[in-house]
């Protein structure tokens, strides 16, 4: 999808919520797994109402984006990962 060719369709987006969710799921460690997915649903609610088709692909470029560092610190965390698990994760 281009920028020039308009906004995304809804099939895109809810797309890269989903791999915004997925890559949270990724990081091992609690408390960054949590924010991950808390800060994707912050931001695309924040984004629902939004009518401007340049807005739409601004952030849908934004998310992109973000999507891919996103990735690149799932990826780099998983290297560094913790031996001990959260107190957050023990089951009793």
């Amino acid at each position: 999808m281009s920028i020039a060719a308009g906004a995304p369709s809804r099939a895109e987006v809810l797309t890269l919520f989903r791999s915004f969710l997925r890559v949270a799921g990724k990081f091992t460690d609690y408390n960054i797994r949590e924010y991950t997915k808390r800060r994707t649903i912050d931001a695309f609610r924040q984004n629902r109402n939004l009518t401007d088709p340049s807005a739409i692909s601004a952030a849908f470029s934004d998310g992109k984006a973000q999507f891919e560092v996103a990735n690149r610190q799932a990826v780099v965390y998983s290297l560094y990962a913790p031996k001990l698990k959260s107190v957050m994760e023990v089951q009793k």
